[in-house]
């Protein structure tokens, strides 16, 4: 290659790398991406100043530093994190060895391996457009490499080109090849991956932590009638023990009896994100559900499966239900309290009729004692360390749903009614592009089971005492504006803010249906989608994609071989013919099979005063013997310039 060659090369190369580098930004440690800044940036600088590039010793000792690097970040030997910093680290040290063409092509093959490794991370629609685009040029470096004199331009059209012949058979390949899963042996846990969402435990305020979250947690698709608003309960983690200030889930398991149901059921289906428990949030009260799904004792859904990937479920649920009676380890369980209560706690419990009168009343009587004193629901309530509960009940009277949870248990407990909290989440706001609902921890949630004779447990949420437009209301920014968080409706008209929230749902949606038919596409959905087809087994599917294969590759081939015959390209091998035998002269014969290209860097060493003329014609000649472009106009100055050639 010229050198002019190699630094044009060099520049698309190296720009391709930077931009495939760029999302591991927040995926790598800041040590070990600007290591590979640094590194990036030097063999920059080196295509204009070659005698600033490294020599030997000093690589060596900038790969000591890599090496002490990566150890220095702890992220250990094998996973994901590890692979790719060790890869981002060995592609930043490779760029200071380019010495020869074969360099170019170790580093290309090495950065499609580092691009691939940003789908470990994030799997969206929007980042595989992304790493489809950087792929483009990357193989437009591979083209350039291969081409002579092709400029940028040409060789991205000729890359994207190439990928779309490509694609075809590349989608087929997804639906119709086999899908493996990885043994779980293969599996490396990821033990620096933080995610965020509900815990095993509950402290006064900790749920207000999440409202401030617009992550996503599931969407749910219903198969027919969607429950309103106040039936929205995603149950999650049902916690009974406390020792005064935290709420847990209680170590006693007790068998676990169904719950009998009557009324419509909601059948739907749940797309859960990656989390970090094996909790599926479905709502009260799961009945129908398929494996790997399980109803523990505390009627919460688990799942057996890995739970820190992305796991579509078809789950089937009742509004009204009845859970039984409880035993008597059930009954002591569910009346614990950690301390005997203030004579201030007995005197209110007493007030609101509930040593001597019906559980139900008590209930009916506590709620309104909530909703007509001066309580308030807030996402900011005041810090209450000691004596949490007394602190809310007589004092401070602000707080989120979990003080008012946390409060309404202990008051039930204490006049010998059993009770517990169970957290999850409530309400979710409907994407009516999609006709699915997201829920996010924006709607985090805790409320309160309250056991009664003849009902069994009996769902009661306190928030709608003191807050119902937290229950009632269709959940939506518009809600959690009016909690005080600063959303795009504080600063943009009303038609832009509704233009942006159709945007926003119209996305939702794409993603949705990305994640659910593409990313989530695994060897169950697979066979449901064969079945659809009449294949059933492994021999029919490999029939399958060998004619589908077979036939997109053999359409391809007709469009890529068949090539009309262009009028001037046996006049054009005449006249280059002619510009040979004017060559041959001065004893330079092109040799059987030698390319012009190649002729012509050989003729130019002998003849270098005539090296402009040969470029020239040779460049003519190959537009019209292999370019796509080719016109008359070209053919003529061809013949004009072979005419003129004098050897």
């Amino acid at each position: 290659m010229k050198a002019e060659l190699d630094k044009n090369i060099l520049i698309f190369l190296l720009s391709a790398i930077g931009l495939i580098v760029f999302p591991h930004v927040y995926h790598i440690p800041p040590a070990v991406f600007g290591f590979f800044c640094l590194l990036l940036g030097w063999r920059f600088a080196g295509i204009w100043k070659r005698n600033w590039l490294p020599k030997m010793p000093v690589i060596l000792l900038l790969a000591i530093c890599g090496i002490g690097l990566l150890y220095s970040q702890h992220q250990g030997i094998f996973g994901r994190d590890a692979g790719t910093n060790l890869f981002i680290t060995a592609l930043g040290l490779k760029l200071l060895e380019i010495k020869a063409e074969r360099d170019l092509y170790l580093i290309s093959y090495l950065a499609f391996i580092v691009a691939a490794s940003q789908f470990l991370y994030e799997q969206s629609i929007a980042m595989a457009a992304y790493i489809l685009l950087v792929c483009c040029a990357l193989l437009a470096v591979l083209v350039a490499i291969n081409s002579y004199k092709m400029q940028t331009s040409a060789a991205l059209k000729t890359s994207a080109i190439i990928i779309a012949q490509a694609l075809p058979i590349a989608v087929a390949l997804f639906i119709l090849f086999p899908r493996i899963e990885a043994p779980r042996w293969m599996l490396f846990k990821d033990l620096h991956q933080n995610k965020t969402g509900l815990s095993d435990s509950m402290e006064p305020g900790s749920i207000s932590d999440l409202v401030l979250s617009e992550e996503l947690v599931f969407r749910v698709k219903f198969a027919g009638a969607i429950p309103p608003p106040n039936q929205r309960y995603w149950r999650g983690p049902v916690l009974s023990y406390s020792d005064g200030k935290r709420w847990t889930q209680s170590s006693f398991q007790n068998p676990l009896t169904r719950p009998s149901v009557t009324g419509a059921p909601y059948r739907y289906t749940l797309l859960m994100e990656p989390q970090d428990k094996n909790w599926v949030f479905a709502l009260d009260m799961p009945q129908e559900f398929s494996p790997p799904l399980t109803l523990n004792a505390a009627y919460q859904l688990v799942t057996s499966d890995r739970h820190d990937k992305r796991a579509e479920y078809q789950v089937t649920s009742y509004a009204y239900y009845n859970t039984g009676s409880l035993n008597a380890s059930e009954y002591k369980a569910a009346i614990q309290l950690p301390a005997e209560p203030s004579d201030k706690i007995k005197q209110l419990v007493g007030q609101l009729q509930g040593f001597d009168g019906a559980p139900d009343n008590f209930i009916d009587q506590l709620l309104s004692y909530f909703r007509t004193e001066d309580f308030h629901y807030t996402l900011t309530p005041p810090v209450m360390d000691n004596n949490p509960i007394e602190t809310f009940l007589f004092q401070t009277r602000r707080g989120f749903c979990s003080h008012y949870a946390s409060a309404f248990v202990y008051l039930m407990r204490v006049a010998h009614i059993p009770a517990r909290i169970v957290t999850g989440y409530q309400g979710g706001e409907m994407n009516k592009v999609g006709d699915f609902m997201e829920i996010r921890q924006a709607d985090a949630h805790a409320w309160v089971e309250v056991w009664l004779k003849d009902k069994g447990w009996v769902r009661v949420d306190p928030t709608a005492a003191i807050a119902p437009e937290r229950i009632e209301r269709e959940i939506s920014m518009d809600r959690r504006t009016s909690y005080g968080i600063a959303t795009a409706n504080n600063y943009l008209p009303r038609s832009a803010y509704d233009w942006l929230k159709q945007a926003r749902q119209l996305w939702g949606s794409v993603d949705y249906n990305w994640q659910r038919w593409v990313i989530n596409y695994d060897n169950k959905n697979q066979s449901s989608l064969m079945s659809s087809f009449g294949i059933n087994n492994l021999k029919t599917m490999v029939y399958w994609m060998i004619a589908v294969v077979g036939s997109i590759a053999a359409v391809l081939c007709w469009f890529l071989l068949y090539q009309k015959p262009k009028a001037p390209d046996n006049k054009a091998l005449l006249f280059y013919n002619r510009f040979c035998k004017k060559l041959s002269k001065h004893g330079l014969f092109r040799g059987a099979g030698e390319g012009a290209k190649d002729f012509a860097e050989r003729a130019k060493v002998k003849l270098p005063s005539l090296a402009k003329d040969i470029d020239r014609i040779t460049d003519v000649f190959i537009k019209l013997r292999y370019g796509r472009s080719a016109s008359e106009e070209d053919l003529q100055q061809l013949k004009s310039l072979v005419a003129l050639f004098r050897s």
